[in-house]
């Protein structure tokens, strides 16, 4: 599969050239959407680490009422 998108053979059906540009094309979009999604992850893990750190803060001077 990889000589398909990489294009090491020279393909004389226009079918097969049109696939392995569909090929292609689906290739980039699946490794820009996986981009996004590391980025919105990174995004997610830095909010919720931010609000762990606040909360922290917050609570560490609160009294506590135990029952």
């Amino acid at each position: 599969m990889a000589k398909a998108l990489v294009g090491y053979r020279v393909a004389h059906d226009p079918r097969l050239q049109l696939e392995t540009l569909e090929l292609r094309r689906r290739v980039s979009d699946l490794e820009h959407l996986v981009d996004r999604l590391q980025r919105d992850n990174d995004l997610l893990r830095e909010a919720a680490r931010e609000r762990v750190r606040h909360e922290d803060v917050v609570g560490a001077g609160a009294p506590t009422i135990a029952g």
